[in-house]
């Protein structure tokens, strides 16, 4: 009799032993989601005056889950009318640099409840097929979104496509252009080691960097090699620059985005009149890839694709010296413009 009461009593003790921890794994789960929440989330600025554009932040945390289901086809339509769901015109776009970290950036400030990013590239403006199909063609390829949240979209080949910049002025004249740059020397490289993977990949030769980057005949910088050509940033921006003022562009250090991130974050917060939101809580260093992952709350962390962050084939010194020196120019021109000096050699 004296065992079934201790072995009643084990089985009683165990059950609320159970509930209790699962109580706590519960309320750990909903503050590490409601971590980063207040009560009302204003957008100011070109995207809505204090008090008019006001949406409480839990709506928008919800987005993570409904928006999700509703991309992969698990939603109804008569869900979408009733959580107020819209598919809108970017209000902010990542026009470039190719392999200046477009990607990185789009998902760091998908950190943020307030914004919605296109998750694949659109190529609308610089795709003469894709911009034939119109306006509202490209606005269905955007995410689903609350009113009040700023879908951004990104397309590297859009800052150095000629026809791309009026095309987005008759769209929207006063639209925010981010551009992340990198030092563009090692911005080329990067360009060049992605092109050599994608070769290897169909067991193609392909040449070394330092005979497309150097004019064999010359002995001079080659600038008819495209990966030259993007890293002179000042030559394509200053095209933008008959459509847009400068105001309008925000100017995003790639390589700090790399080893400190939070700074640039916050900069492009304050750029896009968004409140602040992205905290370090967000951003954790992962050793084993050697970059930044995102912690959206304390269960959903995502870290990028493995294929960033290739390592570079060595390089001539010589032949990185020489580019430097054929860039610096350019560098200080594109300073000057922007009103942003970078620490590039």
């Amino acid at each position: 009799m004296l065992f079934k009461q201790q072995a009643w009593l084990r089985q009683k003790l165990l059950v609320l032993g159970s509930l209790a921890v699962g109580s706590l794994l519960y309320l750990v789960a909903r503050v590490g989601s409601l971590d980063r929440l207040q009560p009302i989330c204003p957008i100011e600025g070109r995207f809505g005056a204090r008090g008019q554009a006001e949406f409480p932040l839990r709506a928008l945390q919800f987005k993570r889950g409904l928006l999700h289901e509703f991309r992969k086809g698990n939603t109804s339509k008569e869900q979408v009318h009733l959580h107020d769901l819209v598919q809108q015109l970017p209000k902010a776009i990542i026009i470039g640099v190719r392999k200046g970290g477009t990607r990185a950036l789009l998902e760091m400030l998908n950190l943020h409840p307030a914004v919605v990013k296109a998750s694949q590239e659109i190529h609308f403006f610089d795709n003469d097929e894709n911009y034939a199909k119109g306006i509202e063609w490209y606005r269905k390829k955007m995410p689903f979104s609350y009113p009040q949240q700023i879908t951004i979209e990104k397309s590297p080949a859009y800052f150095i496509t000629e026809e791309v910049p009026e095309r987005i002025y008759k769209m929207n004249s006063s639209i925010k252009l981010l551009i992340i740059v990198r030092e563009p020397t090692t911005r080329a490289i990067s360009d060049y080691t992605q092109v050599l993977e994608g070769k290897e990949r169909k067991n193609k030769t392909y040449y070394k960097f330092e005979k497309l980057a150097i004019d064999p005949n010359t002995c001079e910088v080659n600038t008819k090699y495209k990966a030259v050509r993007t890293s002179i940033y000042t030559k394509h921006l200053e095209r933008w620059l008959k459509y847009f003022p400068i105001e309008q562009f925000h100017i995003v250090d790639g390589d700090r985005l790399i080893t400190e991130p939070l700074p640039e974050l916050q900069l492009v917060e304050k750029f896009l009149n968004l409140p602040p939101r992205i905290s370090q809580y967000n951003l954790y260093f992962n050793a084993t890839r050697g970059f930044y992952c995102l912690r959206f709350n304390i269960i959903f962390n995502k870290c990028l694709a493995g294929s960033k962050g290739r390592i570079h084939p060595e390089v001539d010194p010589s032949v990185i010296t020489k580019l430097r020196k054929f860039f610096h120019p350019f560098n200080q021109k594109f300073y000057q413009i922007t009103g942003r000096t970078l620490n590039w050699p």
